[in-house]
């Protein structure tokens, strides 16, 4: 990775360098940053991230007392900083959702439970769904809110959603599930009215019933996974975008095995599945090739 250039210090209105921002971010800099992130993560960073990791990481060199990223990158490679690697991970990752974000992609979830899942579970069956790179929670809550509006007595069944994300401040968000009430507007009102409640002046929360039905957890998508049972949908939207095609292809490929017969992977708008294993079942939706249709 070449070409990044050195971001020099933001100049104050006078016209001189502030002293308490780092120097410069140099290329050198800039790819020790990017290969960490992407060894940890998978997430590539071009060279036209520059300015971004400058803005999000100055921050840190301020409150660590460091002059230089020179010596930051020195620490974040260190044993002794491992916490602080985690918290540069969090700063780098990118974390924009809402609820119901992509909606057709509910409606069809809503059509498979009650095209058949739904009696299945009925029958002594179960259903798992799994939000991968679930961020701050609206993803996984709004699957809830669709399964309980489709399927009302879905927590007296065997019915799980599992949450990941790699970023642990980002999942406690997600357990807390409080929100901003501004950003509940997306939600449909009779699901509104239902599942979410008032918690303070300027926030809602996520009602119980729909808490009960999703497990957060701490997962890496570039590690080893401890799930061993297959799932009727994977939710990983807008999360593919960050890694290189070749990481990509890795991704799909462990999904596939992971995915019922009937079932679905449901990506971003901007991404597309190209692995023999999947065909499409809808608008950015995919199914197994083998699969049930």
């Amino acid at each position: 990775m070449t070409g990044a250039a050195a971001i020099q210090v933001p100049a104050s209105p006078a016209g001189r360098a502030r002293l308490d921002a780092p120097a410069h971010l140099s290329d050198q800099d800039f790819r020790r940053i990017a290969a960490i992130l992407h060894e940890d993560s998978g997430i590539h960073l071009s060279p036209g991230k520059t300015s971004l990791v400058y803005s999000r990481l100055a921050k840190r060199l301020r409150a660590l007392g460091l002059e230089n990223f020179r010596d930051y990158c020195d620490l974040v490679s260190s044993d002794e900083g491992a916490q602080e690697r985690q918290t540069m991970l969090s700063a780098l990752t990118t974390n924009v959702t809402h609820f119901f974000r992509e909606m057709h992609h509910f409606i069809d979830l809503g059509q498979q439970l009650r095209g058949g899942w739904i009696d299945r579970v009925k029958a002594g069956g179960r259903l798992r769904i799994w939000s991968a790179g679930c961020s701050s929670g609206e993803e996984p809550y709004s699957i809830a809110m669709a399964v309980l509006a489709a399927f009302p007595d879905a927590a007296k069944h065997d019915v799980r959603i599992l949450a990941t994300d790699i970023d642990p401040i980002i999942v406690q968000k997600g357990r807390n599930g409080v929100y901003p009430a501004k950003n509940a507007e997306s939600v449909p009102p009779a699901m509104r009215d239902r599942f979410l409640v008032r918690h303070g002046q300027d926030e809602v929360a996520v009602s119980d019933q729909v808490r009960q039905l999703v497990a957060f957890r701490e997962l890496n998508l570039m590690a080893q996974w401890p799930m061993k049972g297959r799932f009727d949908a994977i939710f990983c939207r807008n999360v593919a975008i960050y890694f290189e095609e070749e990481t990509q292809e890795r991704l799909w490929a462990r999904y596939a095995p992971l995915l019922n017969s009937d079932g679905r992977l449901y990506v971003g708008h901007s991404e597309r599945v190209n692995d023999r294993q999947f065909v499409t079942a809808g608008l950015t939706a995919y199914r197994l090739a083998n699969g049930v249709a």
